[in-house]
């Protein structure tokens, strides 16, 4: 019988190999010899599919093989889908995997090195089991639902910190936030709000990690406005699993679909969550 915590180290040798293709690839702009610097949206998306595509084709190979006719999220839309725009095709009942073999990938392709791969098994519209690998960090954070959470096969938790004034929190944006124009709005009036209130803010890449990077007490605290489902399901198993608060900006366990995130210690949480309502 397969469990959760079962399918941790198949996915974690998938994200592995996935980080080390990513690593080797020729149209990283940190290649010896890399090609000249996309100028449009359409030479960047090119440029983005000449990686990801052989990244995707690695992905598929080991998931396919892992749980054989469960889909991937992106492939699946319909009137019983949760979520919309991009991450569209969630099912709200049953299995599918949610992916991004490059989070972080306006910084891959500057030659940056805040990137990872991530992905989740998602069941019911929840999900289950996670993996995130930051292959130029050599850090793998792995969970699954009632197991925990680890980072290179140790236990995080989040951070001890009580006072906001001496926290330190990160924030991100969906892909493509212009779509989302409230949540931009969003972004802007919370960050006014967030900065004169703890130690300092950053945006510190990939929006998966970060949230990891919270749950393991990295960050002591990470938010964001927009549909971002790709990006915020691994992390938010993660951190659920170390025992951080997860939850929509209203405060409501946060599921797919929302168009808030906030993760916290619980010692921190309310007090970000006041700063955050309008």
């Amino acid at each position: 019988m397969t469990t959760y915590a079962s399918l941790l180290s198949p996915m974690a040798t998938a994200a592995h190999e996935v980080g080390a293709l990513l690593v080797k690839s020729p149209q990283r702009a940190t290649a010896p010899a890399p090609a000249p610097s996309p100028d449009t949206m359409d030479e960047l998306a090119t440029a983005y599919l000449a990686i990801e595509s052989p990244a995707t084709a690695v992905m598929r190979r080991h998931l396919d093989a892992l749980l054989p006719g469960v889909p991937w999220a992106e492939e699946l839309h319909g009137e019983h889908s949760l979520g919309s725009g991009a991450d569209a095709g969630l099912p709200a009942v049953g299995d599918a995997w949610m992916v991004d073999v490059i989070d972080g990938a306006v910084q891959y392709m500057q030659g940056l090195p805040q990137f990872c791969v991530s992905l989740a098994l998602v069941r019911d519209g929840e999900p289950v089991a996670a993996a995130l690998h930051a292959p130029l960090l050599g850090e793998t954070y792995l969970a699954a639902a009632g197991h925990g959470a680890t980072r290179n096969g140790q236990p995080v938790a989040p951070s001890s910190r009580t006072r906001l004034e001496a926290a330190f929190v990160g924030t991100s944006h969906p892909p493509f936030i212009a779509e989302q124009p409230a949540a931009a709005a969003a972004a802007g009036q919370s960050l006014a709000a967030v900065l004169p209130a703890v130690s300092a803010v950053r945006n510190l890449g990939p929006t998966s990690w970060q949230i990891a990077d919270t749950a393991a007490g990295r960050l002591d605290a990470f938010w964001e406005y927009g549909r971002d489902d790709a990006n915020l399901l691994p992390g938010a198993l993660v951190a659920r699993e170390a025992g951080a608060v997860v939850t929509d900006t209203e405060g409501r366990p946060w599921r797919a679909g929302a168009t808030g995130f906030l993760v916290a210690p619980r010692a921190l949480h309310a007090e970000l969550l006041q700063l955050l309502k309008p």
